[in-house]
């Protein structure tokens, strides 16, 4: 099973590297807002699943929760800051 949790994790860095191009050379700035949120997601993923690897999951769970808040204030800081900018 160690193996299923790494060979995914893996393959979910790979995707952390697409989301990073299209957070670094999309198009407009909300497809960046987006690509850097995803970034956060994905990471909360893998977090989950080195819990599962390292048989410590009640450990990453705490981490991933606060991981995933810090991601969810982020994107509305950035999406607060770009309202009142106009850039949007």
């Amino acid at each position: 099973m160690h193996e299923f949790f790494l060979s995914t994790s893996i393959l979910l860095c790979f995707l952390v590297l697409l989301c990073l191009y299209r957070g670094t050379v999309g198009p407009g700035v909300l497809n960046r807002i987006a690509g850097i949120s995803a970034i956060g997601t994905k990471t909360l993923v893998i977090l989950l699943l080195m819990g599962f690897i390292y048989d410590r999951v009640e450990m990453f769970v705490d981490i991933s929760m606060v991981y995933a808040l810090l991601n969810f204030i982020g994107t509305l800081a950035v999406a607060k800051y770009l309202e009142i900018e106009g850039e949007v």
